[in-house]
């Protein structure tokens, strides 16, 4: 199949543009009632994120529920991340890692990275995402390997969201045991990536946005993808997205395909948000979503507060944090105080969110496979 770009080239703005301002009611509903059939086309689904859309929120939100109670019932997995580095080279301007913010960092020896997972095992979690900035001559690939390694032992699944990797670093990393990756490209618009990411590794916008296919040809089983909402206008990275997953799904039918839906969040810096997401917004994008992507996993994080978690896991989301904190050590390690990368919204416990699903009717889902 040809590369995702090309899928892309066929949608450009001035066509996006100009079907979400002649999408009418109609047009919604004959969309919903694709979605229901899970027949749902890329057309459909940019449909399902203009204002005509928004309109329909209610019908739309009926729809995603009924999906996504279909094909997860009323399970919902948990994970929690750890920040192993937050050394980093790049200069991204919206985020609180970036290299020129002038901050206490901390990088973990793999002992110290180790303790700090075992703690967090120690609270019951059985899905860990390692987490590093982009400097690898600190976090290299072998470095990221050996905590993997050190820590796999303790959980049933080891996930990695660092820089973007070559193949043969995924393979490596495969070997240590990390079955899962998340790449988020942040935004799929490449002039405006490029403004974003004035300096550093990451400016190479084709070499992220091809990561996730070079992972899945090294064997990872998971793979997740995401912009980072509020970067550019909402439809535009939310419509690409989720192409992106269409995408990665029918190219590699064996991978496990989610989507996150993080919203920028305050941090070190002074980022001005141009393109904030209302939570109608946020809502309208997890309902389209669910109805383009009905067997996708969909991730909120803790940038969320409990209350809009609670509210739109009935619509699609299936994988959510809990136990967060976005600072390196401070668990089993010395805490620097470091500001961490951006500020979390809920706070929530394993315990307490195990307790919320189930008061809700949601099974908690820690472990949700085996190796053979």
């Amino acid at each position: 199949m040809a590369a995702f770009q090309d899928l892309l080239a066929l949608w450009p703005r001035d066509r996006i543009k100009s079907h979400l301002e002649k999408a009418t009611a109609g047009d919604v509903c004959a969309s919903l009632i694709r979605a229901a059939s899970q027949d749902l086309d890329a057309e459909g689904f940019l449909t399902l994120l203009t204002p005509a859309a928004a309109d329909a929120l209610e019908d739309m939100a009926q729809t995603s529920h009924a999906l996504t109670r279909r094909n997860f019932g009323q399970a919902v997995h948990i994970f929690t991340p750890l920040y192993i580095s937050d050394v980093c080279e790049n200069q991204c301007r919206y985020c609180g890692f970036n290299a020129r913010n002038r901050q206490k960092r901390r990088h973990l020896q793999v002992d110290e990275a180790k303790a700090e997972a075992f703690a967090i095992a120690d609270a019951g979690f059985q899905h860990v995402l390692l987490l590093t900035g982009d400097a690898r001559r600190l976090s290299s690939p072998e470095y990221i390997s050996q905590v993997a390694q050190a820590i796999k032992p303790r959980f049933a699944s080891v996930g990695i969201e660092v820089y973007a990797l070559s193949e043969a670093e995924y393979a490596l990393l495969i070997s240590a045991g990390v079955d899962s990756m998340t790449m988020f490209q942040e935004t799929y618009n490449p002039d405006l990536y490029s403004w974003l990411h004035p300096a550093g590794p990451k400016r190479d916008y084709s070499w992220r946005l091809n990561a996730p296919a070079r992972a899945a040809d090294a064997g990872i089983r998971s793979i997740g993808i995401g912009a980072l909402l509020g970067l550019d206008e909402f439809a535009y990275d939310a419509f690409a997205t989720g192409l992106h997953a269409w995408w990665l799904q029918r190219t590699y039918p064996g991978v496990d395909i989610s989507v996150s839906i993080p919203r920028i969040c305050p941090h070190e810096g002074d980022f001005e948000i141009t393109h904030g997401v209302t939570d109608r917004q946020l809502a309208q994008y997890v309902a389209a979503l669910r109805c383009f992507l009905p067997r996708a996993g969909i991730t909120c994080s803790s940038r969320e507060s409990a209350y809009m978690r609670n509210h739109l896991i009935p619509l699609g989301v299936t994988r959510v944090s809990a136990g967060v904190s976005t600072a390196v050590g401070g668990r089993a390690t010395e805490d620097l105080h470091n500001p961490g990368q951006f500020e979390i919204s809920d706070t929530r416990s394993l315990e307490q969110m195990i307790s919320d699903l189930a008061n809700r009717g949601y099974q908690a889902v820690l472990k949700d496979w085996e190796a053979i």
